[in-house]
């Protein structure tokens, strides 16, 4: 599933779009950065509220194929700079991290 399936079946709200055609093949929610770090997989789709610019250092490193802020979450001014900088794909949604992730679970 791609990150614009997802963004179409989930009704997410795109915030920063780079490669919307980015493959999404797992799904992983944290909000303590060093842990998202070395433990989210490759081409997941990260579930959090860190809205900040180490959000998308943590994404870049950890190769997500895009940030879903739940709950609204706010993204700040530097961290949608630095996201449009590096290409990191943000969608957000007003459901919290558990509803999402049970629908993303029967879509990938």
């Amino acid at each position: 599933m791609t990150v614009n399936e997802l963004k179409e079946q989930l009704n997410l709200t795109p915030l920063v779009e780079d490669d919307y055609d980015r493959e999404v093949t797992d799904c992983y929610i944290g909000d303590l950065l060093s842990w998202v770090m070395g433990r989210a997989p490759a081409d997941s789709a990260w579930l959090t509220v860190m809205g900040n610019i180490n959000s998308i250092a943590v994404a870049t490193l950890a190769d997500t194929a895009c940030i879903i802020l739940v709950e609204n979450a706010a993204l700040d001014d530097n961290a949608r700079q630095k996201a449009e900088m590096h290409g990191v794909n943000i969608l957000t949604t007003p459901e919290n991290s558990y509803s999402l992730a049970v629908k993303l679970s029967k879509l990938i």
